[in-house]
């Protein structure tokens, strides 16, 4: 038997130490999990121990320059997620996991961030808290996942859980990306070739019109008049493009403005309800994955209120987790708010009759991101024809009005 000296985190999230006996590296992890503790630190009593330094003596956050943007992507966090249960699976150290990771890492604002975590959790923080220190990169989600996974003793099954349903946010996310690319392209091409004509073009245009001929058909006076305002007022009409976007931003970022906000963007026609399928299959999916990794219904619940991104959806939510509270069950609340479809309140109340409600909620996340996909199809296919034929107008009423006094000129010229 070989002794191995340890620091772990408790039950209680208190940072404790001590010394194993085992067979070797691997029975030791095993022999601490087993009395429910989770290890940050696991080395022969051979090896100097670490410095003890208990929670409260953690050194305040180690900060690094995100404030204006993480400077990781999505997919990076998604990335590292997989590659951490992998590592924890293997039996392989908090401390030493980060490491090795930051060791490989490119991104020097990631390698940073693992750096800090991995030094937080040496000296006794557990790993959700290290995480939290971080929120530009790690969700409010992610970090409840992972101190589940602790209070559990299964923080490698859930970084795996947690892991897919990142991926499964992110290959949505790209597939909506990749739909819209095309008709965001057609809008900005047309913009920028109205901009330039009625600020470059029509101007030296109208000017040679306006010699030739005094009077002028109405289209042209129109775009006339039009392009002379653009062309001499273009620096007071972007100031207040800009004063406005500056205060819708300020506005949205309002408490009152981003509730108004969310609740409009749930009633517009067609988007409402490709809207309300992205915050669903949100809500199924992290819901059935904080579920499947042993968490409770009620903080599930109140985890989920906080990341289902829409106010107006996360008060629903809330009050189905104070209906909750009471004892009673999901389907009844849901049924009750008409916040989602009566199919979908049906098959979650068969999944708590059947106690598959984990399994029958990620069937339910998979039935509403097809939905969502279909929709967005369907969106995009009728968008671009309309935005071309949007453009195509204008630019012909443009082209049309050119015209006309040329035609005009050229039957004065005939008679």
């Amino acid at each position: 038997m070989t002794s191995f000296r340890y620091q772990a985190i408790a039950p209680g999230g208190d940072a404790v130490q001590g010394v194993v006996e085992a067979a070797d590296r691997r029975a030791a992890l095993q022999a601490l999990g087993h009395k429910g503790l989770f290890p940050s630190n696991l080395e022969l009593c051979g090896t100097p121990a670490p410095a003890e330094v208990t929670k409260k003596e953690a050194p305040a956050e180690v900060k690094f320059e995100l404030r204006f943007g993480s400077g990781v992507a999505r997919k990076q966090i998604t990335a590292l997620t997989r590659e951490m249960g992998a590592l924890l699976n293997a039996g392989i150290p908090i401390p030493q996991a980060l490491e090795s990771l930051g060791e490989e890492e490119e991104n020097q604002a990631m390698k940073r961030a693992l750096t800090g975590i991995s030094e937080s959790v040496r000296k006794g923080a557990s790993l959700s808290a290290a995480l939290a220190e971080h929120p530009a990169l790690f969700t409010h989600l992610y970090v409840s996942m992972v101190r589940v996974g602790e209070e559990a003793g299964a923080l490698p099954k859930v970084m795996s859980d947690l892991a897919a349903l990142l991926e499964h946010e992110d290959e949505l996310r790209d597939e909506v990306k990749s739909a819209v690319a095309y008709p965001l392209f057609v809008l900005g091409f047309g913009c920028v070739t109205v901009a330039v004509l009625l600020t470059v073009v029509m101007p030296k245009l109208f000017s040679m019109l306006t010699e030739m001929s005094s009077t002028l058909p109405l289209p042209t006076l129109i775009l006339l008049r039009v392009s002379g305002f653009i062309h001499s007022y273009w620096y007071l009409i972007l100031s207040g493009i800009a004063g406005a976007l500056a205060g819708l931003r300020f506005f949205l970022r309002s408490p009152q403005g981003a509730e108004k906000w969310d609740g409009f963007k749930l009633g517009i026609p067609v988007l409402g309800g490709i809207y309300r399928a992205a915050a669903l299959s949100r809500f199924a999916r992290t819901l059935g994955t904080l579920a499947t990794s042993g968490v409770s219904l009620l903080p599930s619940l109140k985890i989920v209120e906080t990341t289902i991104g829409n106010l107006v959806l996360g008060k629903m939510i809330a009050q189905v987790a104070e209906e909750t509270r009471g004892g009673n069950s999901l389907a009844a609340p849901l049924r009750k708010l008409g916040l989602f479809p009566k199919s979908v309140v049906q098959m979650i109340s068969v999944g708590e009759e059947s106690g598959m409600l984990p399994e029958m909620l990620l069937k339910v996340a998979d039935i509403e991101e097809r939905s969502l996909r279909a929709r967005t199809k369907t969106m995009i296919s009728m968008l671009a024809p309309a935005l071309i034929l949007v453009v195509g107008g204008i630019v012909g009423f443009m082209v049309i009005a050119i015209l006309l006094p040329i035609f005009s000129m050229s039957q004065a010229l005939q008679k």
